[in-house]
């Protein structure tokens, strides 16, 4: 893959770097603000871009604007996001228009290389990556009325899979069951949250990640 790093602490940009050139990325440039992230995509046009929401001058969302910005002007362009902490508001903007080629991970998820890398596999292959800790904390919802609570453990445990970007057949193979019963649950899961007419599989994510934030 051809990639763009945008992320203002040096130590973590260069340790991302050298993690991406040693799995035979070509890293096109790497960056410390939102401003110098947009010129480079403009000239060079990566495959993909790896950008930290908060980066310099106000250090507040500066890197979510320009991820925003990225998937307007160049949708063939996927995007990975990092963040510090759990944001649903952010994570939110991310997902607004579409769930292909994005992805939202804590920068603790760094740290696990596989996930991380399995990550970037995924969004770049046009799918989607959602933090599994920003999914749980959308998931856990038990309040009177919430159709959430209609749900089964083991539909719920599909659900969470879901949303973190998984195929079927990955769902089965995380939860050690067979596909033809992932795929019961899914259209069990749709039905209970009324969504059984969304199709195509980027899209049902984004249904349900919308449901989950409303």
């Amino acid at each position: 893959m051809r990639v763009i790093l945008a992320e203002d602490s040096t130590l973590l940009r260069e340790g991302l770097v050298r993690l991406l050139l040693e799995e035979g990325h070509e890293v096109l440039a790497a960056v410390g603000d939102a401003v110098a992230l947009l010129r480079e995509i403009e000239e060079q046009k990566p495959d993909i871009v790896v950008v930290d929401i908060r980066m310099p001058p106000t250090h507040t969302d500066e890197g979510l604007r320009a991820a925003v910005e990225i998937r307007k002007r160049w949708p063939a362009i996927s995007v990975l996001v990092l963040s510090q902490h759990v944001e649903r508001n952010y994570a939110a903007q991310l997902l607004a228009s579409n769930a292909e080629r994005v992805g939202y991970l804590l920068k603790d998820r760094v740290a696990q290389v596989e996930e991380f890398l399995d990550a970037l596999e995924r969004i770049h292959a046009g799918g989607a990556a959602i933090d599994p800790e920003v999914v749980r904390q959308l998931v856990i919802r038990t309040t009177h009325g919430d159709p959430l609570a209609r749900l089964t453990p083991r539909e719920r445990g599909v659900l969470e899979a879901l949303a973190q970007g998984h195929t079927n057949t990955a769902i089965a193979q995380k939860l050690h069951i067979s596909l033809s019963s992932v795929e019961k649950n899914l259209n069990t899961i749709f039905d209970k949250l009324e969504l059984s007419h969304t199709t195509g599989y980027s899209r049902r994510i984004l249904a349900v990640l919308r449901y989950l934030e409303s």
